[in-house]
């Protein structure tokens, strides 16, 4: 049933994206280049509402029983409404997170917690208790915004999300967990049918209908997928976005450094650093959807791993996060310990 699903989201996508192109134009729905954006002509967003359309077809159709799938379908509304007002209107921050926490609250009280963790080396687990609710919105609200910060090229945030869902959704069939399967199958194939006309060069943009949409969706499903497991495990999520948890996360060291506000837009993500570098548009997307597909694969290898080699695999990843920040000037051209450690290190030879 999964595969039909992906396939149908992803014809219903084709079918419903060049309508939603049409409309982003007749209301306005469009995106004026400026100092801080790539693209250099005006360019209809909203694309997000064509993946969210054809979701919400395929979710009604595949998996309408579940206790899930309405705190999910009025969550994910939720979001896309706060997401066309931005796209339309260029919500303030405060508004954007007052959506966000709404759609968050809507699934959490819809049961979508993180209850506990099983603790390694002892056989005991940490219970959350009523830490469980703000733990988990939280972790939704993070998502949705690391998502939403990385769509800044043609394709990247679409192709980066579909690279998580994927990676989701084949873990979860290991695990039997059907609801996450169908859905994760659900929102890949409206993503991929949607990134035929948003990769490089993008006839239409997914806007912040899309990447909070993905991103809420993403955050939502490597809970279900991940829920109350080992403490080891629930790493896994963590790993599988590493794209956009890590490029936050040094956007807000970033800014820390350079004492700007945490809201305020720069042109220095990672995307932005490796164009800079001198890699074609293409070839940064790309590039990035290699260290995306790299970081779910190490995601399944750790899943599978000895506590040792899981261990090791976290360290190797963490070793060319750092390489990767201080090769592109993540966080300042001057922050390079381990490469300037390294040439020191040749020039006493």
């Amino acid at each position: 049933m999964e595969f039909k699903a992906l396939i149908f989201c992803f014809i219903a996508s084709i079918l419903i994206t060049p309508l939603v192109k049409k409309l982003a134009v007749k209301i306005g729905a469009t995106d004026q280049p400026n100092h801080r954006k790539v693209h250099k002509k005006l360019m209809p967003r909203l694309g997000g509402l064509a993946i969210f359309l054809s979701f919400i077809i395929g979710i009604l159709l595949f998996f309408p029983d579940s206790g899930y799938t309405w705190p999910v379908v009025i969550g994910s509304t939720i979001i896309i409404i706060t997401g066309i007002l931005d796209d339309m209107r260029e919500l303030s921050p405060k508004l954007k997170i007052a959506g966000q926490l709404a759609a968050a609250t809507v699934v959490v009280v819809g049961g979508v917690q993180v209850e506990f963790i099983n603790l390694p080396f002892m056989d005991d687990k940490l219970e959350f208790g009523y830490l469980s609710i703000p733990i988990t919105i939280v972790w939704i609200i993070a998502i949705t915004n690391a998502i939403n910060l990385i769509d800044g090229l043609d394709g990247l945030a679409a192709g980066v999300s579909a690279i998580a869902l994927l990676t989701i959704a084949g873990m979860a069939i290991t695990m039997g967990n059907s609801f996450v399967v169908i859905v994760g199958f659900i929102t890949l194939g409206s993503t991929l049918g949607f990134l035929l006309f948003n990769f490089y060069p993008a006839k239409i943009f997914m806007g912040d209908t899309g990447a909070l949409f993905l991103g809420f969706m993403i955050g939502v499903l490597s809970l279900l997928g991940f829920k109350n497991v080992t403490f080891f495990s629930f790493i896994i999520p963590i790993i599988i976005l590493g794209v956009p948890i890590s490029d936050t996360i040094f956007a807000i060291v970033r800014r820390f450094v350079q004492q700007k506000p945490l809201s305020s837009p720069d042109k220095s993500h990672l995307h932005h650093c490796l164009l800079r570098l001198g890699y074609s548009h293409p070839e940064t997307v790309l590039m990035i959807y290699a260290m995306a597909a790299l970081f779910s694969l190490a995601a399944v290898i750790f899943s599978q791993a000895t506590m040792f080699g899981s261990v090791f695999v976290l360290f190797i990843l963490l070793l060319l996060v750092e390489l990767v920040v201080e090769v592109t000037g993540l966080v300042s051209q001057d922050y390079r310990p381990i490469l300037n450690l390294v040439k020191d290190y040749r020039t006493k030879r």
